[in-house]
C-alpha cells in the first residue's frame, strides 16, 4: 500500500474514483501478507498486486463492481483441487480481500492519509470489513488526532486506543469487536493497517562493505546512516543516493540518536577504539538486530572487552557476531546479503534453513 499510495493521492485529488482492494487477513502459504493492495483506476489502470498474479483478474472485476455500486465486498481466494479452471492461489494457501470504492464523499480523510504517509507521519487507518458496522467505513487515527468514523461512537473510542497501540509497533492485521467496540465480543471486524515511518538502519564504519550494506537497507525499506569518524572515508559520493551520512564518533552519535525495538544497528568499524565504546551504548538501548563484524578472534576479545566495561550476560547475547548468516560469502556485496538475510530471519523467526531441508507452511500465519 506505501508504493501505491502516491499514484493513489493523485487519483484521489483529482477527484477520480477508484476501487481499492486490501488483503485484510492470509492463511498459510499465501504469497503476500495483510496490508499487501491493488487498485483500479481512471481508464482501468491498476497498480499494485494482492497476489503476484494468482487472482488480480478477478480481482480487477471485483475493483470496478464496487466502484460502480459502490458498496464494499469481502472476498476470499483459496486453491481449488476440483476445479482446475477456478481462479484461486495455486501455492495452497488463503486470502481474504476486502474490495471498496474510493471517493471524497465515500473516504473524506483519504487525501490527508496519502500526505501523511508520504511525509514521513505515523497514521493507521482502520476498515470496516464486516458485521453490523457498515463495511468500508474507514477511521484514520494519528497519535494527536482522528478522522471519520466507524459508525459508532463506542467503536471509535475502541478502535483508537487500538490503532495507535499497534502504530507504536508498526504493526497490520484485523480486529474484532462488538457494536459499540466491545472487546469480548467479535461480531465487527475492522482491519488496522499501520504506516509507521521506515525503520532505521544505523551503519557504523565507512568501508567499502558498508556501501553494500547500505544499499541493501535502502532496498529493504530502511531510513539508512552510515557514521564515522574520519571524514576521508564518510563522504556522500561513496555511498547510494538517500543514505544520510554523518561524520561523528560512533558511540557519540549513537548516544544522540532514538532508536526503538524496529532499529537495525550493522558494527563495521572492526576497530576496537570505535566499536567497543559503540556497543556499549547500542546493547543497552532498543534495537531489533545489532550485529558486529569480525573474526571469531575479534569477537571472543571484544566480548572479553565489553564484559570488562560491565555489560551483562543478557546484554551481551543480544550480539550478533560474527554479523550475519553462513553463506559462504566474500564480496561486500555478498556479504551485505549475508546481515539482509540475518535480519529478516530475526524479524520473522525463520530458521536461515534452505526450504528444502524444512517443512511446514512456508509462510507460517502471523499476526504483522
Amino acid at each position: 500500500m506505501r508504493d501505491i499510495l502516491p499514484v493513489l493521492g493523485r487519483w484521489y485529488a483529482a477527484r477520480h474514483p477508484f476501487g481499492l482492494a486490501t488483503v485484510v487477513e492470509v492463511s498459510r502459504s499465501a504469497p503476500r501478507d495483510a496490508g499487501a493492495a491493488m487498485a483500479v483506476g481512471p481508464d482501468e489502470e491498476v497498480v499494485g498486486s494482492v497476489s503476484g498474479g494468482c487472482v488480480e483478474g478477478a480481482v480487477f472485476e471485483l475493483a470496478g463492481d464496487v466502484v460502480a455500486s459502490g458498496e464494499a465486498r469481502l472476498e476470499s481466494f483459496g486453491y481449488s483441487d476440483e476445479d482446475a479452471f477456478a481462479v484461486g492461489l495455486t501455492c495452497g494457501g488463503e486470502i481474504t480481500l476486502l474490495v471498496r470504492p474510493v471517493t471524497a464523499e465515500l473516504d473524506p480523510a483519504f487525501g490527508e492519509v496519502a500526505a501523511s504517509v508520504g511525509a514521513g507521519e505515523p497514521v493507521t487507518v482502520a476498515t470496516v470489513t464486516g458485521g453490523p458496522a457498515p463495511r468500508g467505513a474507514t477511521l484514520a487515527v494519528w497519535p494527536d488526532r482522528v478522522a471519520g468514523t466507524l459508525g459508532a461512537s463506542g467503536l471509535d473510542a475502541a478502535v483508537t486506543a487500538d490503532a495507535r497501540g499497534e502504530l507504536a509497533l508498526g504493526a497490520t492485521g484485523l480486529r474484532h469487536y462488538g457494536p459499540e467496540g466491545q472487546r469480548r465480543e467479535d461480531s465487527v471486524g475492522v482491519f488496522l493497517q499501520s504506516f509507521a515511518p521506515p525503520p532505521r538502519m544505523l551503519v557504523f564504519g565507512a568501508i567499502d562493505y558498508a556501501a553494500a550494506v547500505a544499499r541493501i537497507g535502502d532496498f529493504l525499506g530502511y531510513r539508512v546512516t552510515v557514521c564515522d569518524a574520519r571524514p576521508v572515508f564518510a563522504t556522500p559520493r561513496r555511498f547510494p543516493e538517500g543514505v544520510e551520512v554523518v561524520v561523528e564518533w560512533p558511540h557519540r552519535y549513537l548516544r544522540g540518536t532514538d532508536t526503538d525495538e524496529r532499529t537495525v544497528v550493522c558494527v563495521l568499524t572492526h576497530d576496537p577504539k570505535f566499536d567497543v565504546p559503540l556497543l556499549e551504548e547500542a546493547l543497552r538501548r532498543p534495537a531489533a538486530y545489532i550485529g558486529a563484524m569480525g573474526s571469531r578472534r575479534t569477537h571472543a576479545d571484544r566480548a572479553r572487552r565489553l564484559a570488562e566495561a560491565g555489560l551483562t550476560q543478557g546484554e551481551l547475547s543480544r550480539l550478533r557476531s560474527p554479523v550475519g548468516l553462513d553463506l559462504g560469502a566474500r564480496t561486500p556485496e555478498e556479504v551485505a546479503v549475508s546481515v539482509a538475510a540475518e535480519i529478516v530471519a530475526l524479524r520473522w523467526g525463520g530458521s536461515g534453513a534452505p526450504l528444502t531441508a524444512t517443512e511446514g507452511a512456508v509462510h507460517p500465519h502471523r499476526f504483522s
